[in-house]
C-alpha cells in the first residue's frame, strides 16, 4: 500500500482523449522545438551572411591587385646615355643609375606622345614622367643589363604605372579625389585614359603580384608577396620537420606506454594548457630563446618555424593522442593475442589505423601555424625584406617575410593601393588554407575507418 492511498490523498485524474488531438502541454513542447530549430536556423544564416559579407570585401578589395597597368612604348635606348664607354662593357654600365633610364623613359613617352598628336596642356614634364612608375627605371635597366646588345636600339618595352593611375582603371581613384590628391591630376588621369584609348595602356594579369618582392612606400604597384610565399614555405618545412615526428613520438609514448603516475598526469595536463597559451606568447619565448640566448639571426624562417613548432605541438600531441584512443582495444588485444610484442602491435596495427586522424590534426595544426602573426612580430619578421632568401638549407637563416606578418606590414602603411595590396595577400592566404583544409578532408575521407 502506498503512502498516498495510505495518506487518503486523491490520485492525479487519468487524461482521456484521442491521440490526434494536442493537449496544451504537448503544444508547448513542440511549440519550443520549433523555437529551438529556428534559432538554430537563424545562427547559421547570420554566420553565414558574416562569411559572405567577409568574403566579398576580401575579393572586392582583393581581386584588384592581381591585375595591374601597363604602358607599352617604344624606346629608343641611347648609347650615349646608357653606355658612355661605347666598349659595352657590363662593369661600365652598371654605374648607369636608373636616373639615366628614368630620362630614357620620359624622352620615350613624350616622343611617343608627339608622334600621336596627344595634347600635352596642363601637364609639366615632370608630370609626363610622372604617369610610369619609379620601378619602371628599374625594369629597364635590368633588361638593357641583361642583354648589353640592347643599346642603340630601339626596342618595345612594357613597364609599370605610377599608382594613382592603376587605381583609377581600378576605380579607387577618381577625378575628384584626383584634385585632392598632391600626388596626381585630373590632367595626368586624363592624359592616361587618351593613352588607353589609343591603345598603350592596358590593364591585364598581374603574375608579378605573386612572384616579386615587396617595395617601398612610393612604389606600391611593384609590391608583390613572392618572399612572403617563400618564408611562408620555409618555416613550414621547419614545423613539419620537427613537429610532426616529435608529435607524434610523444603522443605514442604517453598513450600507449607512459606509466600512469603523477609525474605523467602534470605533463598531460600541462600539455593541455599550453595549447590554450596565446600565440604571442611563444613569440616572446622564441625572441628570448632562439634570438636573445641562441644567437639565431632576426627575420630568419629557422627562428620563426621553431616558434611555430613549439606552439603546433600540443595541437599535434592532443589530435594524436586522439585518434589514438578512437583504435577499438579488440584491435591491440587481438596483436597480443597472436603473439605480437607491445611495439609491434602499436606500429603495425593501431598507428596504420589512426593514421588519418593523425594527419588530419598534423594539417589543422599546420593551417593554425600559417596563419599565425604575432609571434612573427616579435622575432622581427616584419622587416622589409628585398632580396629572395636561398634555397634551404642556407635559406633558413636568410631574411624573410611571411604571408600574414605582409598583410600587417601593408595595412600599416598610408598609400590606399597597399590596402588593396593587403587584401590580395590575404586572398593567398586563404587559398593556401582553403588547399591545406581541403587537403586534410580528402584524407580522413580517403583512409576513414568505421568500426
Amino acid at each position: 500500500m502506498t503512502d498516498a492511498s495510505l495518506s487518503g490523498a486523491a490520485a492525479p485524474a487519468r487524461r482521456h482523449g484521442s491521440l490526434t488531438q494536442l493537449d496544451e502541454r504537448t503544444r508547448r513542447r513542440n511549440a519550443a522545438e520549433k523555437r529551438f530549430r529556428a534559432y538554430g536556423a537563424g545562427a547559421i544564416a547570420i554566420a553565414i551572411a558574416c562569411l559572405a559579407i567577409l568574403l566579398f570585401t576580401i575579393l572586392s578589395n582583393g581581386l584588384g591587385a592581381f591585375r595591374q597597368t601597363y604602358l607599352t612604348l617604344p624606346v629608343a635606348l641611347d648609347a650615349q646615355v646608357l653606355d658612355p664607354s661605347g666598349q659595352r662593357d657590363l662593369d661600365a654600365m652598371k654605374k648607369v643609375t636608373t636616373i639615366g633610364y628614368s630620362k630614357v623613359l620620359e624622352a620615350a613617352l613624350r616622343q611617343t606622345l608627339a608622334q600621336n598628336a596627344i595634347p600635352e596642356e596642363g601637364l609639366s614634364k615632370k608630370d609626363i614622367g610622372d604617369l610610369i612608375s619609379k620601378e619602371a627605371p628599374a625594369q629597364l635597366r635590368n633588361m638593357v643589363l641583361a642583354d648589353p646588345a640592347l643599346v642603340g636600339t630601339s626596342v618595345d618595352v612594357s613597364v609599370l604605372t605610377n599608382g594613382r593611375v592603376d587605381g583609377f582603371f581600378k576605380g579607387r581613384v577618381t577625378m575628384a579625389s584626383a584634385e585632392k590628391d598632391s600626388n596626381t591630376s585630373p590632367a595626368q588621369l586624363q592624359l592616361a585614359q587618351t593613352l588607353k584609348e589609343k591603345g598603350m595602356l592596358a590593364t591585364k594579369w598581374n603574375w608579378a603580384f605573386l612572384t616579386n618582392p615587396d617595395a617601398s612606400d612610393q612604389r606600391p604597384e611593384a609590391a608583390g608577396v613572392g618572399i612572403a610565399i617563400l618564408g611562408s614555405v620555409y618555416m613550414m618545412l621547419v614545423v613539419l620537420v620537427l613537429a610532426v615526428p616529435i608529435g607524434v613520438a610523444a603522443s605514442i609514448y604517453l598513450e600507449e606506454f607512459a606509466p600512469k603516475n603523477r609525474l605523467t598526469d602534470i605533463i598531460e595536463v600541462n600539455i593541455a594548457n599550453l595549447a590554450a597559451v596565446p600565440s604571442i606568447v611563444f613569440g616572446i619565448l622564441g625572441l628570448a630563446a632562439f634570438i636573445n640566448f641562441a644567437g639565431l639571426p632576426q627575420s630568419a624562417p629557422i627562428v620563426g618555424g621553431l616558434v611555430l613548432t613549439l606552439m603546433t605541438l600540443p595541437t599535434i600531441i592532443i589530435s594524436t593522442r586522439a585518434a589514438l584512443k578512437a583504435v577499438p582495444p579488440s584491435i591491440r588485444d587481438a596483436a597480443l593475442g597472436i603473439g605480437a610484442s607491445k611495439m609491434q602491435t602499436i606500429f603495425h596495427h593501431v598507428l596504420p589505423l589512426a593514421l588519418p586522424g593523425i594527419l588530419t590534426g598534423t594539417i589543422i595544426g599546420l593551417a593554425q601555424a600559417l596563419g599565425e602573426t604575432a609571434p612573427l612580430l616579435l622575432i622581427g619578421m616584419v622587416a622589409f625584406v628585398k632580396n629572395f632568401p636561398s634555397a634551404p638549407p642556407e635559406g633558413l637563416f636568410d631574411p624573410a617575410s611571411a604571408l600574414p606578418v605582409q598583410v600587417y606590414n601593408w595595412t600599416q602603411r598610408a598609400d590606399p593601393a597597399f590596402f588593396e595590396r593587403a587584401s590580395g595577400a590575404i586572398i593567398v592566404l586563404l587559398v593556401f588554407l582553403l588547399c591545406m583544409n581541403v587537403l586534410a578532408i580528402f584524407l580522413r575521407r580517403r583512409f576513414e575507418r568505421r568500426w
